[in-house]
């Protein structure tokens, strides 16, 4: 379905990106991973892409907070395979704190590589997306971008935000065969949230057994974590024709969660 495409996915050399990454290889698409991590394991990764779905794979260093390094990124994936017809905007991070004590810092970060991130990567992406006539757009929101947890302020903002960005850049290219999409998970077991698990436990005075049932999952009617590959199934449903008519949507994967 996608062969001959080129899919770029931010924030994928582990968890829900990598997974996402592996699922558009497996339908045909090249693939630009990008991330931070060990350098053979992420050179692993990418030759594992080659090899076990028979498409190109390279790697971007790109820095989720610099403008110049994405539109580097998105440049040189169109120079390396001719195209970028999919774009999916995964880069992320968290931090918890109350607000009162959040660093600015932190918060700075976070809008940049959850948040800023996208539309740098969409603003360089959707040209070219154009002229051919044909792209799929996708973001990994989350649950927070439709509710709010406390100490979370600025990934709740940020993921908000890419909600509204969905919505906007999609009526803006309705009628040039892109489409534009977000999908909200609940809790998916990743490094992001495993790393978090610890100020949790600090912010709420809590053990990680505590955090993982009460918190966590307390909000997922399920009481089951989301997984990277389904996520990563129904991303590439959304580049798929069957999914033309879908676009501006925020789609919840989230145990019932937003239900509520």
């Amino acid at each position: 379905m996608l062969k001959n495409k080129t899919a770029v996915v931010t924030g994928s050399t582990s968890g829900i990106g990598l997974a996402i990454a592996r699922a558009l290889a497996a339908d045909g698409a090249n693939i630009m991973i990008n991330g931070f991590g060990d350098k053979a394991a992420i050179e692993a990764e990418r030759a594992g892409i080659e090899k076990d779905f028979g498409v190109k794979a390279a790697y971007s260093a790109a820095d989720m907070t610099r403008p110049a390094d994405i539109a580097a990124m998105i440049a040189d994936a169109e120079k390396t395979f001719g195209s970028v017809d999919v774009l999916v905007n995964n880069a992320g991070i968290q931090f918890v704190a109350p607000v009162e004590e959040f660093p600015v810092e932190k918060w700075d970060q976070i809008i940049a590589i959850n948040l800023s991130a996208a539309f740098l990567a969409i603003r360089a992406a959707v040209p070219g997306m154009k002229q051919r006539k044909w792209g799929r757009i996708v973001s990994t929101a989350s649950a927070h971008s439709l509710v709010a947890s406390p100490f979370k302020v600025a990934y709740v903002a940020a993921k908000h935000g890419i909600a509204g960005i969905t919505k906007t850049v999609a009526l803006e290219v309705a009628t040039h065969g892109i489409t534009v999409n977000c999908i909200s998970p609940g809790y998916v077991w990743t490094p992001l949230v495993e790393k978090q698990i610890p100020d949790t436990m600090k912010a709420r005075n809590l053990t990680k057994e505590q955090v993982i049932n009460d918190v966590l999952l307390a909000a997922q009617p399920t009481k089951q974590f989301v997984t990277p590959d389904q996520v990563a199934a129904l991303a590439v449903y959304l580049c798929s024709d069957a999914a033309s008519q879908i676009t501006g949507t925020n789609i919840s994967m989230d145990g019932g969660w937003t239900a509520q």
